[in-house]
């Protein structure tokens, strides 16, 4: 359900061979087509050959956080971008990306997507020697671990890079910049995406490949998991981790259900294809008799025309998202939480009302949100409310950097299908089983992660470890 998860940050790499171009403007424009993947800080670090590294990070959105002339003053042509929304981390500036460390003469500038499920043991390793932390995100203890084989062991850095990698358990995008060199890293699993393209004589690394239809470029290629690229020559250089065939794929199910924008490819797989098969499964499993159908609108969209298209039933909106809604869950009182709900998302009470419809949302995870959009749905008096979901119930969290809920709060953790029904008042309630999410997706089930669905976890869950929340009262 919209609002009731965040995934973790989005990322950016850009090399120029150029040394004279200063690419932080091209930097801005990706991670903007990324904002939909953070919204808590954004940051960009630049390297110029002559005034060596600049960067700028703050709280808010992109556009809050970079004025033309901040942009201005950010030289250089290698760079590493990062919006970010916190899931291990609270939310504040120490917190904020890219992480930028000193050593000797060099520098380590590192953005990074995913959560390490090991990170407070190696951060404890590293405070027993001497590293002093400024904040409390796994992504700085990868910097410092980086700091560590690179210049007080003396490792080159592909050599500091695999060390660094064998220890991690978790998932991982990195873009680093080390002394102006510009690397990218995918974890061997492959849990969080990570892509390359070119333009002209620039490569580009991203998380999503919106990022790239933004500023032009031709995208190239996914990095494979358990990868390290770099770049020399006007070339893609490939380093492979030895760890990388020891692990199963587990791509992320999440990315394709909801996290991803829907014109973005991962994988080889395209998102709204993906949610238009989502739809189309929703009917063959739940062939209702309906007058309209109905998306909770954006993520649902294409789910919604999938099922649509694939019943015959006619596609409405319903509802309609208020995009210029700040983050209003800071409210304090209940009449005020209600009413942020009131201001993102509004009821067509004439397409609505004395209909047989049929709604489409991406998850329920809580609840709590659901409940409130069919109490506001309910207000349109429609004759007959059948919800189905996109995603299989949610019934563990999520331990790789998607912010849900710990299980307690997760409803389908705690109740049946039928219980859940009653709580939300509709008169049907249809959950996308795994199988047809697999078959939508179009890969097969042992490359995916799927642990919040069916608790197999790629990794080892530390005992003891608590999942992240995001906490909404």
């Amino acid at each position: 359900m919209q609002g009731e998860m965040e995934d973790k940050c989005g990322i950016i790499g850009f090399h120029s061979e150029d040394q004279s171009k200063d690419v932080a403007s091209l930097v801005y424009y990706s991670l903007y087509a990324l904002q939909h993947r953070g919204q808590e800080s954004a940051g960009i670090a630049t390297f110029n050959t002559d005034t060596g590294l600049s960067f700028h990070c703050g709280m808010g959105l992109v556009t809050d956080v970079f004025s033309n002339e901040k942009i201005q003053s950010l030289p250089g042509h290698n760079a590493v971008g990062h919006v970010r929304y916190s899931t291990t981390g609270q939310s504040k500036i120490e917190n904020s990306q890219p992480f930028v460390i000193d050593f000797g003469d060099g520098f380590i500038a590192m953005a990074h997507n995913g959560d390490i499920v090991n990170s407070g043991e190696l951060k404890e390793e590293l405070i027993n020697e001497g590293f002093y932390f400024r904040s409390d995100s796994d992504s700085e203890v990868i910097c410092y671990m980086l700091k560590k084989e690179h210049y007080d062991n003396d490792k080159d850095v592909l050599a500091a890079i695999e060390a660094v990698c064998d220890k991690l358990v978790g998932s991982y995008a990195l873009t680093i910049l080390v002394d102006g060199d510009l690397y990218g890293v995918r974890d061997p699993m492959g849990i969080k995406p990570l892509a390359v393209a070119k333009r002209d004589d620039e490569f580009i690394l991203a998380s999503e490949t919106v990022a790239f239809d933004v500023i032009n470029a031709e995208y190239v290629r996914d990095i494979v998991p358990g990868e390290v690229v770099y770049f020399k020559d006007n070339e893609i250089k490939s380093h492979m981790l030895e760890s990388a065939g020891e692990c199963k794929l587990s791509h992320c199910m999440f990315e394709y259900v909801y996290f991803a924008r829907p014109d973005s490819t991962i994988d080889g797989v395209n998102v709204y294809e993906t949610r238009m098969n989502i739809g189309r499964q929703l009917h063959e499993l739940y062939p209702i008799d309906a007058d309209v159908v109905i998306p909770v609108p954006d993520s649902s969209i294409p789910a919604a025309i999938g099922y649509s298209r694939a019943s015959g039933i006619p596609y409405g909106e319903g509802l309609i998202k208020n995009r210029y809604v700040g983050r209003t869950f800071i409210m304090p009182t209940q009449e005020e939480r209600e009413l942020a709900v009131r201001l993102k998302l509004n009821p067509i009470k004439k397409v609505l009302k004395g209909k047989k419809i049929i709604l489409i949302d991406d998850s329920i995870v809580r609840g709590t949100t659901s409940k409130q959009l069919l109490d506001l749905v309910k207000e349109a008096e429609p004759a007959e409310i059948h919800f189905l979901v996109g995603c299989p119930p949610v019934i563990s969290p999520c331990y790789y950097g998607v912010a849900m809920a710990t299980k307690k709060e997760l409803i389908a953790a705690n109740y049946s299908t039928e219980e859940i029904r009653e709580q939300l008042g509709v008169d049907s309630l249809g959950y996308i089983t795994l199988p047809a999410l697999v078959k939508a997706i179009g890969m097969p089930e042992e490359n995916l992660c799927l642990g919040c669905v069916n608790e197999k976890y790629p990794t080892e869950i530390p005992e003891g470890l608590e999942a992240e929340t995001y906490y909404k009262p």
